[in-house]
């Protein structure tokens, strides 16, 4: 029942997440908006990864190609690496402490928004302007806010 339970609050989590990161904003703020489903992702995966696995990454990228309108599969695969990568370093992050954790996420989100990158120049699509790297450093920076929320749903065992 606990691992059920679990799952619930994941879910919904990642999809306050979802709706947090498509929610239209000014243009202004749009750039600044820190990827709250890859945080979210990258949260559950690391925190729980025997309940939030590789299922929830390829899911929660997929909804996001849907309703941004990119490339069907292009967040699906960069969430997916994403979330391989801290299902494979879960312990060696959790030991750190939160800054060290930040850094962990910043270098993360730097992966995630440089796959993209790559897929999106091999497709032809326009490499935009040097403002889509902003959220990378967001992300980090509330990182230690995503894991004070994300942490009362979560009781640690």
């Amino acid at each position: 029942m606990r691992s059920r339970e679990n799952l619930l609050v994941i879910l919904f989590t990642s999809f306050v997440a979802l709706v947090l990161s498509i929610l239209p904003l000014p243009a202004w703020l749009q750039v600044i908006r820190p990827a709250f489903l890859v945080l979210a992702v990258l949260y559950w995966s690391t925190m729980a990864p025997f309940v939030a696995g590789m299922a929830l990454g390829f899911l929660g990228g997929l909804a996001l190609d849907v309703f941004q309108g990119s490339l069907l599969g292009e967040h699906a695969l960069a969430l997916s690496f994403l979330t391989y990568l801290a299902l494979r370093l879960n312990l060696l992050m959790r030991a750190k402490p939160i800054f060290e954790q930040s850094l962990y996420v910043l270098l993360a989100l730097i992966g995630y928004e440089s796959l993209l990158w790559v897929i999106d120049g091999w497709t032809g699509r326009s490499l935009s302007s040097p403002l889509r790297w902003i959220h990378t450093l967001t992300g980090a920076l509330i990182w230690p806010l995503v894991v004070g929320v994300l942490g009362r749903f979560h009781s640690s065992r």
